[in-house]
């Protein structure tokens, strides 16, 4: 296992639709046990493979237990409910914005040897399977906020009680 780069916002390889998985072999299992070394080293909470410069259809994403699931091919087939909240990104660093997604969404996926798997997420989760899976498409969470704000901005808004907006 190894470390990968994880780009940040303006590189190409963040904008581009990542094609699907179709060799679930050596390379894919690597790929994922990179992604998955380079997400805690990160102390983030979800990663895809074109954040690490691979323009292919895998994201790995932590679960309320703190375990990762790995989706190789993601696609959200449900979505429930409303969250309104904070998100930021590891290819947006120290950057965050107000996110509006679903609360609930269940994901059809393949794991790395190929096989079909359905997972559900809620709240934190399901905002976390909804970003990732935009990274696929060439997404950024940015494109959904009106304003971003630093970890400061946030702590002084914070101690002086006001809303994001």
């Amino acid at each position: 296992m190894a470390l990968r780069k994880i780009l940040t916002q303006g590189e190409s390889s963040l904008e581009k639709v990542c094609r699907p998985v179709e060799r679930f072999d050596r390379r894919l299992h690597i790929l994922l046990d990179d992604m998955k070394e380079t997400l805690a080293e990160a102390n983030g909470v979800g990663l895809a493979a074109p954040q690490v410069g691979i323009l292919r259809r895998a994201v790995i994403v932590v679960d309320e237990q703190d375990q990762m699931i790995e989706l190789v091919n993601p696609v959200i087939i449900r979505q429930e409910g409303e969250q309104d909240g904070l998100e930021g990104c590891l290819s947006v660093p120290g950057m965050y914005g107000k996110v509006k997604r679903p609360n609930y969404v269940i994901v059809r996926a393949q794991d790395r040897d190929g096989n079909p798997f359905e997972v559900s997420g809620e709240g934190i989760v399901a905002r976390c399977f909804c970003h990732e899976t935009e990274h696929l498409d060439g997404h950024l969470f940015v494109e959904h906020t009106g304003r971003l704000y630093t970890l400061e901005e946030l702590d002084a808004m914070e101690a002086d009680g006001e809303e994001l907006q």
